[in-house]
C-alpha cells in the first residue's frame, strides 16, 4: 500500500493528468502527496535564450545587447518559476480540499535525477511521472525524464501516458489465396 506519493510534474499540459491519476490513487489508499516541479532548462515550457553562444563568442563587441538579453532572459524565468509555484499551490490546495494532505517544492536542476533524490530523502513509496511517448532520435537528443526515473528510482513508477494521437495508415490489401 502506498502511503507517500511524489508527483513529479511540469507546466506541460500532461501535468493535470498526472496530478489527477495521483489524487485519484491517495485518495483511494489515504497517501500523502508531495507534488514536485524540477525547475529546468530542459522542460518544453521554459524560457529559452536565443542568441547567447554568438554573443559569447564576442563579449567585447555587443555589452549592451548581451546585457540586454540576459535581463530579459531572467525576467521570463522569473515569470515562468512564479506561473510554475502558482500552479502548484492551485492543485495542492485542490487535493487538500477534498482531504488528501498534500504539499509542494520546486527545485532548479536535472529533472530525473531530481526526482529520484526527492523520492529518497521524503521517503516516497510510489513516484507518480508522465511520459510523452519519445523514441529513437527524439529520445537519444531530448532526453528522457520518465525513463531515468524508472531506472533510478528508489520506489515504485507509476507512469502516466500522454495523449497519443493515432496516425492513420492506408488499408493493407488483401491477398487471395489459391
Amino acid at each position: 500500500m502506498f502511503r507517500k506519493i511524489l508527483v513529479a510534474m511540469d507546466s506541460s499540459y500532461i501535468g493535470e493528468r498526472i496530478f489527477e491519476e495521483a489524487l485519484t490513487l491517495a485518495k483511494a489508499m489515504g497517501a500523502s502527496l508531495m507534488l514536485l516541479h524540477v525547475l529546468s532548462s530542459e522542460e518544453e515550457d521554459s524560457p529559452k535564450i536565443a542568441g547567447f553562444s554568438t554573443l559569447d563568442l564576442y563579449p567585447e563587441i555587443y555589452p549592451e545587447v548581451r546585457e540586454e538579453i540576459v535581463m530579459n532572459y531572467r525576467k521570463q524565468w522569473d515569470e515562468f518559476e512564479g506561473k510554475c509555484l502558482e500552479l502548484l499551490r492551485t492543485r495542492t490546495a485542490s487535493a487538500n480540499a477534498l482531504g488528501v494532505n498534500a504539499e509542494f517544492t520546486q527545485i532548479p536542476g536535472s529533472p530525473g535525477k531530481t526526482i529520484c533524490e526527492k523520492a529518497l530523502n521524503w521517503g516516497a513509496d510510489l513516484i507518480v511521472v508522465g511520459r510523452r511517448g519519445r523514441a529513437g532520435l527524439s529520445e537519444l537528443f531530448l532526453g528522457s525524464v520518465s525513463n531515468y526515473v524508472l531506472h533510478h528510482a528508489p520506489c515504485s513508477v507509476l507512469t502516466v501516458q500522454a495523449i497519443v494521437h493515432k496516425i492513420e495508415t492506408a488499408p493493407e490489401k488483401e491477398s487471395a489465396v489459391s
